[in-house]
């Protein structure tokens, strides 16, 4: 009798916690799961044609792949990761490296007039994703970047 009302409390009291999560568990767990994470500046290397970019343009096109609006994710079957890490048509990529905790991350930025196309490589798997950001579709047409 004693372990059923004890057995109760805690299902009760479980049941609370996972209905009812605080905010910064949550934060952490839709954080972990993100297709499109949010770059900070520091421990960033972006280049372009094989030169690296700086400055000014490094922080602009931050904030503008930050803003970015996800539009949809891309399924990449198996043995088929190559035709999204080098397109046919397509101009050179922007190649963003990062960490993300301990894991180095390349995204490789395809720009073409209606999309921007990222694709997300760490050591184990491929993603691929489409954003939609008229900033960066529009560097890349009236202005590029000077490295």
């Amino acid at each position: 009798m004693v372990w059923t009302i004890i057995s109760l409390i805690l299902l009760g009291l479980l049941k609370v916690l996972v209905t009812c999560l605080p905010t910064g568990p949550v934060e952490w767990l839709i954080k972990k799961f993100e297709t499109h994470s949010k770059l900070s500046d520091d421990h960033i290397t972006i280049t372009f044609e094989g030169k690296q970019v700086k400055g000014k343009d490094k922080t602009t096109l931050i904030h503008d792949f930050n803003e970015a609006i996800f539009l949809e994710k891309h399924y990449i079957y198996p043995g088929t990761e190559e035709l999204f890490l080098k397109p046919e048509h397509s101009e050179p990529p922007v190649v963003i490296d990062t960490k993300k905790g301990k894991k180095d991350i390349r995204l490789f930025l395809y720009r073409y007039k209606d999309r921007i196309d990222v694709v997300k490589q760490d050591k184990k798997k491929v993603v691929a994703y489409s954003l939609l950001s008229d900033r960066l579709q529009l560097s890349q047409e009236k202005k590029g970047l000077s490295v």
